[in-house]
């Protein structure tokens, strides 16, 4: 009621209704500031941006929630961190309770507005159609609403999607010889080249941004409305889309508002940079503030501009989990001048081979020269094991490639950041301290979603299972009596932790392993997974270790995924599992929204070829794929 309340007092002096903003939003995909002229790339053709910016404000320290499109959209129509409703890994599409939630554009149209949403809404969230919450599919879709009604449009450009950077990199506009690549890829012509076809995808948007302002003018709306430009994250050449480094994360924001809402602007006048710190999270909460509709209470983030305009908040927070076929899990926070990131799975290498990222020419080519030893420890680190605490000068070092975290004079920094980080983590319940698969099983049997079971204390314990994931990554061996308590636990997300701490300690003693052996046959799936990875480093355990983990495969649990990544990431033998894996189903006989045995056979057909092994039939089309990417050498 109080933002209600501010909402009246904010129009009672406008003359009547039609008085009200129009909101026009363009959102391009997958482009960090790194790609955009105004942003200081001399290299990027963006005039049309590069124009906007002088007619609007220039935001210099804007941040993605989570860096990929389903994760970070399902906050934006929400308000509410996609971590905090467990809508976060890809293509996953969990309930929310829709009752308790509403989207943005429900409250935009509650208030009067007419809402419309060109041609992308991937909001990953079950139980409601992606576009029942909008008008209109339409581009300028302005021209459907009632006489001097006020309109909300979202059009997303798709030019400069990851997609377009794939392919054939011969024949660009832009000159590969003349790109500046970054500190963390290698010189090699290859990836030169695919800069340069990203440098012309991103040129395309930029004329598509022109065409819809145009638009906007020709329909002499330009006085009335309010325009939006930002990326949907960042990206998009490898280590950038899916990772929390800037690369990923630190997206252009420019916003131009008419004279007459002048009382609106930033700053004094157009063309003026503002260096507040702007979270994504914060995008629907202010849109709706500008537009005098009621904020819901579930909503998190802060209102940046405008009226009702809430205290800059020291801090902004991202997070990953599963990307397609790849499990990861990361958080991270920033203020203006350092970036801190946690690894929750530092077992595992950043750059794991993930079927649609390795479509890119550049990332195909940097594999090969690792391989090859033609990186470094900069340019080669990618591919090796990650640390649990990353802390980087974001102003010294945008590209983040030398962490601070071990540096004596950074202690404090460190300290803080982290401390802040658990803070939010608390305040957010942040769901993913229990692995996905079991997550789901645990909100189902309890019926109720993921939303609403990470806020009872009873069925989810987060300062519990943030203190033993600390215990487990800490990688001490005096922890040990304490991991296999842990194995002991009635709780599936102790015994997760548990696992994970035995593993990183290495061959476990002789009380570790038989504590692992107990949950081997773990009724949480990604228990087991971890145990048997724990004991495939023990030659006496490794048999049991994997017949455990063809077990999960012959009976498909949903863990299923967990399994097939540990087999890859333990680089153990495959032939005890090499049945149960060729009689894994190759089409989901249920739901179209699931995902899952799409990317349960992308590993199958990785771990088959990393193996040297011959594919199934069924993968012959997958098969083919991979022979026209045999054909990128050494560019």
């Amino acid at each position: 009621m109080k933002h209600l309340f501010c909402a009246l007092l904010f129009f009672s002096g406008l003359s009547h209704a039609a008085d009200r903003p129009n909101i026009l939003w363009l959102v391009c995909e997958d482009s960090s500031v790194n790609w955009i002229g105004c942003y200081g790339n001399p290299e990027a053709k963006t005039p049309n941006i590069d124009a906007f910016a002088k007619q609007g404000f220039r935001y210099t320290h804007v941040y993605a929630s989570a860096p990929v499109c389903a994760a970070q959209r399902s906050t934006w129509i929400t308000g509410i961190n996609s971590l905090s409703m467990g809508t976060h890994p890809m293509r996953s599409r969990y309930p929310i309770p829709h009752d308790l939630i509403k989207y943005y554009p429900d409250c935009l149209r509650q208030a009067g507005y007419f809402t419309a949403n060109h041609t992308k809404t991937d909001y990953n969230i079950g139980g409601r159609p992606d576009g029942a919450c909008w008008d209109s599919p339409k581009v300028n879709a302005w021209e459907l609403r009632k006489p001097g009604q006020p309109f909300f449009q979202v059009i997303n450009f798709n030019e400069s999607h990851e997609s377009h950077a794939q392919g054939d990199v011969t024949g660009t506009r832009h000159s590969p010889g003349e790109v500046t690549l970054s500190k963390y890829h290698p010189d090699e012509m290859g990836i030169r080249m695919n800069y340069a076809k990203y440098y012309d995808a991103v040129e395309n948007m930029d004329t598509e941004v022109g065409k819809a302002l145009r638009d906007l003018d020709k329909a002499g709306l330009a006085e009335d409305t309010i325009v939006i430009f930002n990326s949907d994250h960042g990206g998009v050449l490898p280590r950038s889309k899916r990772f929390l480094f800037d690369s990923g994360i630190h997206t252009p924001l420019i916003i131009r508002i008419p004279e007459k809402y002048k009382h609106l602007w930033p700053a004094n006048a157009p063309g003026a940079t503002v260096d507040r710190l702007v979270s994504f999270l914060d995008l629907p909460k202010t849109w709706l503030s500008l537009t005098g509709s009621e904020i819901p209470e579930v909503m998190q983030g802060h209102v940046f501009m405008g009226p009702d305009a809430e205290p800059e908040p020291p801090y902004a927070f991202s997070f990953r989990e599963r990307m397609d076929e790849r499990i990861d899990n990361e958080r991270a926070i920033r203020d203006k001048h350092f970036v801190y990131i946690k690894n929750y799975m530092p077992y595992v290498a950043w750059g794991q081979h993930l079927d649609y990222l390795w479509k890119m020419v550049a990332m195909q080519v940097w594999e090969q020269a690792w391989k090859a030893h033609r990186t470094n420890e900069v340019t080669g680190r990618f591919f090796t094991l990650k640390p649990v605490d990353e802390l980087y000068d974001m102003d010294a070092d945008p590209d983040n490639v030398v962490n601070l975290a071990d540096r004596p004079e950074h202690q404090q920094t460190l300290a803080t950041m982290k401390a802040r980080l658990r803070e939010w983590q608390l305040s957010i319940h942040d769901s993913a301290l229990l692995p996905e698969a079991e997550r789901e099983r645990r909100a189902k049997d309890n019926k109720t979603t993921i939303y609403q079971m990470v806020r009872d204390p009873k069925l989810y314990d987060l300062p519990a299972y943030l203190d033993s994931a600390d215990l487990a990554l800490a990688r001490d061996p005096a922890n040990t009596p304490r991991l296999i308590e842990y194995l002991k636990s009635g709780d599936s997300a102790l015994r997760y932790w548990g696992a994970v701490g035995l593993l990183m300690l290495g061959k476990a003693d002789a009380p570790g392993q038989s504590a692992l052996q107990s949950v081997l046959g773990d009724p949480c799936g990604e228990v087991t997974a971890m145990a048997a990875w724990a004991l495939l480093q023990s030659d006496d355990h490794s048999a049991k270790a994997g017949q455990a983990l063809a077990g999960l495969l012959q009976r498909h649990v949903p863990a299923t995924l967990m399994a097939l990544n540990v087999l890859d990431w333990s680089q153990t033998n495959l032939t005890p599992c090499l049945p149960a894996i060729l009689a894994l189903p190759t089409k989901d006989p249920v739901s179209k929204e699931d995902n899952m045995i799409g990317y349960e056979q992308r590993m199958v057909e990785y771990l088959l070829q990393s193996h040297g092994l011959p594919l199934p039939a069924a993968t012959g089309k997958a098969s083919a794929r991979q022979k026209k990417r045999d054909t990128v050498k050494d560019l």
